[in-house]
């Protein structure tokens, strides 16, 4: 009986140590935000130049600060997720037509993000790369 429950011991500790190494391994940065990004507006239409920008410019914890879509426009309300080991965020920003609702997510150097306007309207999809951190 002895040498069961020293079995069931030692599993124990091989299960509970590899699910921590598993995820030290997996945590993800939020300061990889931190940059200046790209947007690409259209990211289904290679042949047009419809771009904007968002500067990220500090993370702390699970909020983060900066301007989107133009430098004269800040960041409000930014706010980060690490769940599922995936990287998300989403912020507020506005502008005299009126506030935007924004949120992505980041994947392999790339974020993915939608921004919905209830004054004008719209569901804008879109892509952005760092452009420099």
């Amino acid at each position: 009986m002895k040498q069961k429950n020293s079995y069931q011991f030692v599993f124990l500790c091989i299960l509970f140590f590899t699910s921590i190494t598993y995820a030290q391994q997996h945590k993800v940065n939020p300061k990889l935000l931190i940059g200046h990004w790209k947007l690409d507006l259209t990211p289904g239409d290679t042949t047009d130049n419809n771009f904007a920008q968002m500067k990220i410019s500090q993370v702390s914890k699970n909020t983060f600060t900066g301007s989107f879509y133009n430098a004269d426009t800040p960041i409000k309300k930014g706010t980060i997720s690490t769940q599922a080991d995936l990287l998300y965020g989403a912020l507020v920003s506005g502008d005299n037509s009126g506030i935007y609702n924004t949120s992505f997510y980041y994947e392999k150097g790339t974020l993915y993000g939608s921004t919905h306007s209830l004054g004008r309207n719209f569901l804008s999809v879109w892509t952005a790369t760092k452009t420099k951190p």
